[in-house]
């Protein structure tokens, strides 16, 4: 039986070099998506914890997967191949752990080395995204690094919804995208550039 299951999340950016800080002591969690993950596959002994969620972030689950090749890897057992998230999907996966099982400081690190995303890709996760808490943050993220591919996206064709999100205590609202995020990811014009 083929399960329907993919890499995705941090564990999707690692194996596709995107990952900025290296794990120290243990080894960090394997995300694994799917709706019918095998039940054989938490039994396992592995160097690494696995944490599974479900395939509900996106209208379409299969949108932004790619078979995982690395070299000369082998496929998995019964001719399985690995399927991982793309950097695109990935990041908002990754995206969608904060606060609870991601910091923002390490997925700000993330985004910094994410110059070569495609635009026409993620407007189409963008749109087939269910929540408006996840395409807001993107967008704070965006805007924060300005990479080229920000400018090809408009956030005025995304559903951004109303009213304020809340999605961290003690934080700031960033004023363009209405959520609580950490103080520092709220843009405050100082006026003059640095310098003389």
């Amino acid at each position: 039986m083929a399960y329907q299951v993919h890499v995705g999340g941090m564990s999707a950016l690692d194996l596709q070099g995107y990952r900025h800080y290296l794990p120290l002591g243990a080894h960090p969690p394997v995300w694994v998506y799917g709706s019918d993950t095998p039940g054989w596959l938490s039994r396992l002994t592995l160097d690494a914890p696995l944490i599974s969620r479900p395939l509900s972030l996106f209208d379409d689950p299969s949108l932004g997967l790619t078979e995982y090749k690395h070299g000369n890897a082998p496929t998995l057992p019964w001719g399985w191949t690995l399927r991982i998230s793309s950097p695109e999907r990935a990041i908002l996966e990754a995206l969608d752990e904060l606060p609870a099982h991601e910091s923002f400081h390490n997925l700000d690190m993330v985004f910094e080395g994410l110059a070569t995303m495609r635009p026409r890709q993620l407007t189409a996760l963008l749109q087939s995204c269910r929540k408006i808490k996840l395409r807001r943050l993107f967008f704070v993220f965006a805007d924060r690094h300005k990479h080229v591919w920000r400018e090809r996206l408009d956030p005025d064709d995304f559903n951004l919804g109303t009213g304020d999100r809340a999605l961290i205590t003690g934080g700031k609202i960033h004023p363009r995208y209405r959520i609580m995020v950490p103080p520092e990811f709220v843009d405050i014009p100082t006026g003059d550039a640095d310098g003389p």
